[in-house]
């Protein structure tokens, strides 16, 4: 059975990201690829004890990327955006 932390990977902070905070109490993860939007909602309210109205999902395919002459891929992952009850902030986004 995942925890809670198996299933939020880290949080993203983009220009992006940040902005969809401070317009609409929007917080981003990086999520497990097999995790649906009811465990990211209960992960979510678990460990950061807040209230979450409602969970987005995006699957990030694998980007080419080259170095020199060497090619590869970077990983694909999938993203969560998260969308908090009026009045409550994360504190981890803070700076």
């Amino acid at each position: 059975m995942k925890t809670s932390y198996d299933i939020i990977i880290k949080p993203i902070i983009t220009e992006k990201s940040s902005a969809l905070i401070d317009k609409n109490l929007q917080y981003t993860f990086a999520v497990d690829v097999k995790a649906n939007k009811v465990e990211i909602k209960n992960a979510i309210e678990e460990i950061f004890n807040v209230k979450v109205v409602q969970v987005r999902t995006v699957n990030v395919h694998r980007k080419a990327k080259r170095v020199q002459r060497y090619e590869g891929f970077k990983s694909a992952y999938k993203k969560a955006i998260v969308r908090l009850a009026p009045g409550q902030t994360i504190d981890a986004f803070e700076v």
